[in-house]
C-alpha cells in the first residue's frame, strides 16, 4: 500500500508542476506572452499558487530558463558531437524558454550570454592556437544558429538529418572551425 504523501512531499510536487509548466509556457510564448494565470491552468493550480511558490512571474522565469552547467567531457569532439545531438533532437523545456525569450527579456539575455560566454571559455581551453577564443566563439554561435533555425524557424532543410548526415556533413563542419588540433583529434588514428 503505498504511503500517504507527506505536506512537504505535496509541497514540492506541486512546486515541481508549476516549474515544469512554466518552462513550457514560456517555451512556447516567451516571458511576454506567458501570464500566471496559463501556468497556473497547465499545472493544474490556482494562480495564488504560483505565486506563493515563486514569488512573481520574473522570479519563476529565471528559475524555469536556468541552464545545466555540467560540462565534464575531455574530448571535444564528442562532446561537440553530442551537443549537436541534443540541439536537433527535442530541446529541453528550459532551453526552449529561454532561446524564445533571449532578446526581448533582459533576465534571459544575461543568463544566455552568462551561458555562452562559460561554453566559448570552456571550449578554448582545449587548444592552445591563439585565436582559441575566437573559434570557440564562432563554434558555439553556429550552434545556437542551428538551434534557432531547426527549432523554432523550423527551417525544412534541418527538419530529417540522417546519422549519415551528422558523420559525414555536421560533425566536421562543427569541429573545422575550432582548428586542426581538435579535427585531428576526432579521426582515427589510422588516418591521422
Amino acid at each position: 500500500m503505498d504511503e500517504p504523501m507527506t505536506r512537504a512531499a505535496k509541497r514540492a510536487a506541486t512546486a515541481r508542476r508549476i516549474l515544469e509548466a512554466a518552462q513550457a509556457e514560456f517555451g512556447e510564448h516567451g516571458l511576454e506572452g506567458t501570464t500566471v494565470r496559463a501556468i497556473a491552468q497547465r499545472a493544474g493550480v490556482d494562480p495564488s499558487l504560483v505565486m506563493q511558490h515563486y514569488g512573481s512571474k520574473d522570479d519563476l522565469f529565471a528559475l524555469a530558463i536556468r541552464l545545466d552547467r555540467d560540462s565534464t567531457d575531455d574530448d571535444v569532439a564528442e562532446h561537440l558531437a553530442d551537443v549537436l545531438d541534443v540541439r536537433l533532437g527535442g530541446l529541453p523545456p528550459e532551453t526552449r524558454a529561454l532561446v524564445r525569450s533571449m532578446l526581448t527579456a533582459p533576465e534571459a539575455t544575461r543568463t544566455m550570454k552568462q551561458f555562452l560566454d562559460e561554453r566559448v571559455r570552456n571550449l578554448a581551453r582545449t587548444s592552445d592556437a591563439g585565436d582559441a577564443e575566437l573559434r570557440a566563439a564562432l563554434t558555439v554561435s553556429s550552434i545556437l544558429g542551428l538551434t534557432i533555425a531547426r527549432h523554432f524557424l523550423d527551417l525544412e532543410a534541418l527538419a530529417d538529418i540522417s546519422p549519415r548526415q551528422r558523420e559525414e556533413v555536421l560533425r566536421p563542419w562543427l569541429t573545422t572551425v575550432l582548428g586542426a588540433d581538435v579535427a585531428a583529434a576526432e579521426r582515427p588514428p589510422h588516418a591521422r
